[in-house]
């Protein structure tokens, strides 16, 4: 494996939930690092991002064959939010993917 495996595998499950999450809301996220997701300027709204959350794990889950929590006390606790923007979320992803055995 290497260093920027799990940093590709998280683009690829990211891209994924938010071409799901677009097509099943009807949105329009775009997928580039730098989309604001929530807060001020965000792409969704806090229930839309529990949906492309869910949707992240779920596509996780299917690519590593082990369950993912991007929502535990570890997420919850940073100083800045992994659900900030698109590469945040892509960036604490692969650090998940990383602990995978």
């Amino acid at each position: 494996m290497t260093i920027t495996e799990p940093t590709d595998r998280a683009a690829q499950i990211v891209q994924r939930a938010i071409a799901e999450f677009n097509a099943a809301e009807g949105a329009q996220v775009p997928s580039e690092r730098d989309t604001v997701l929530l807060g001020a300027g965000g792409a969704i709204d806090s229930l839309g991002l529990v949906r492309l959350v869910l949707l992240v794990e779920r596509h996780a889950e299917e690519d590593s064959g082990v369950p993912i929590s991007l929502t535990d006390e570890k997420a919850m606790s940073q100083r800045s939010s992994p659900f900030r923007t698109v590469g945040s979320l892509i960036d604490y992803l692969a650090g998940c993917l990383r602990e995978v055995p």
